[in-house]
């Protein structure tokens, strides 16, 4: 048992001057009794009853405070829930070339529409994550099942120098592997939708992209964007946004993934349902509040039950 809000117990010492006051009171009623020289009525005023019977009230009534006290620090239990583990990472180019207009509006506009329409697809069970990729890699988000968020993060996708498309798979693995602490003895079934121009110019090559993905048994399925016939505007300069339909080809057919045009993504619907299910569990704290409510609940009544039964009033 843990608790959410520990730094709520300090309020336990309060009791501790609550305990002393409760002593001291009854050294005083002591000492009263035994100053009182009348014998003859010294029954009336302070009749004998068992010592351990008398205390048994401000005991249940203290224990009660304590296990109130106890439930606004809000005590939790570990509870292990199953988690589905299945994985996509949808790995997005970045670089300068997908400004090129050869695709309306534009290849990354239209790279972006067609990565959100595909996580909106996804069944909710899925866990997806977000990779872009230009000279350099970057995990914009871990697999999660949030996926209205992936979507947002798509959105804010910006250009940057250089295409990284080896390294855009090598992050995307990466990010598979660390999903859980189960995932390196037993990763999750997983898959890469890797969308881009093709052309790589930067990083590790594609083919030892490629051979990994491939040994680790994850399926990378491709798009290309772009038809060749473009420029873009580079410093002033008109540089060709040349594309390598042939090397995301090339990639798809090694890693046993799927290689689409731009304009056929609908069927990545093939994606997510060649990938199946894996049932893992996370540890969550379940709350139990109520729990010690109700101790301390039964507790007072408990108290006011035994000074009623043994003294005839309520504490």
């Amino acid at each position: 048992m843990t608790f959410l809000e520990p730094e709520r117990l300090w309020w336990l010492l309060l009791l501790v001057p609550l305990a002393a006051a409760y002593v001291f009171a009854q050294t005083q009623r002591r000492e009263y009794t035994v100053r009182f020289t009348n014998l003859s009525l010294l029954d009336q005023v302070a009749p004998h009853r068992p010592d351990a019977r008398r205390h048994v009230p401000a005991v249940l009534f203290t224990v009660a405070l304590g296990v109130l006290i106890a439930a606004m620090a809000l005590p939790a239990m570990p509870v292990e829930q199953p988690r589905e583990r299945a994985t996509i990472i949808v790995a997005v180019d970045v670089s300068l070339s997908m400004a090129a207009t050869d695709i309306e509006p534009d290849r990354l506009r239209a790279a972006k529409e067609s990565a959100q329409g595909f996580v909106e697809t996804l069944p909710d069970r899925f866990n997806v994550g977000l990779v872009a990729f230009s000279a350099q890699s970057t995990v914009v988000s871990s697999p999660t099942q949030d996926h209205q968020a992936v979507v947002g993060s798509i959105e804010n996708l910006q250009l940057g120098p250089g295409t990284a498309i080896g390294e855009g798979v090598f992050a995307s693995l990466e990010s598979i592997r660390g999903f859980d602490e189960e995932s390196q003895d037993d990763p999750p079934p997983s898959a890469i939708v890797l969308l881009s121009d093709g052309e790589n110019t930067s990083g590790r090559e594609i083919e030892q992209a490629s051979a990994a993905a491939r040994d680790e048994g994850v399926p990378v399925s491709t798009i290309a964007f772009g038809t060749g016939a473009a420029m873009i505007d580079i410093d002033g300069y008109q540089v060709p946004a040349d594309i390598d339909k042939e090397a995301l080809q090339e990639l798809a057919q090694v890693t046993e993934g799927h290689f689409y045009e731009a304009e056929s993504g609908g069927e990545l619907d093939d994606v997510y349902e060649d990938i199946g299910s894996s049932l893992g569990t996370e540890t969550v704290h379940e709350e139990i509040v109520t729990r010690f409510v109700l101790v301390a609940i039964l507790l007072a009544l408990a108290t006011a039950v035994t000074s009623l039964l043994w003294f005839q009033r309520l504490p």
